[in-house]
């Protein structure tokens, strides 16, 4: 093996598109944590772009026969999770609705979770 002798193409892909696939978590996960409409913007759009280029790499990866996707999921389990996935957001999106015209001094919770002046948890 010399100095010189670099990956193969394949494995050079594979590490890349991994890369891509973290860099996606993460700039998604700093969009949801931006409190700054400008910043949280920004880390959208690096997302969607990063996105953007995984795809690509995928099938560039899987046209050249260098990826090897899983196996396809039944069309019963891939409906029956689709569901379960929307039910989850129309809920979220409720929550969300319920307790943004609420106020500011709403209760994250019932009982004794309510929120506290001077407090620096919103759930505490």
């Amino acid at each position: 093996m010399t100095q010189n002798q670099m990956l193969p193409d394949k494995d050079l892909l594979t590490t890349t598109l991994a890369d891509l696939r973290r860099s996606v978590r993460e700039y998604a996960t700093a969009a949801t944590e931006a409190s700054c409409p400008t910043v949280r913007q920004m880390f959208t759009q690096l997302t969607d772009s990063t996105l953007k280029m995984q795809g690509e790499m995928y099938q560039l990866m899987s046209s050249n026969n260098m990826y090897n996707a899983p196996s396809q999921a039944a069309r019963q389990e891939v409906s029956k999770r689709l569901q379960s996935a929307q039910q989850t957001q129309t809920q979220d999106q409720q929550f969300v609705q319920q307790h943004l015209s609420g106020g500011m001094g709403m209760s994250m919770g019932s009982g004794d979770n309510q929120s506290h002046p001077g407090s620096t948890s919103q759930y505490s």
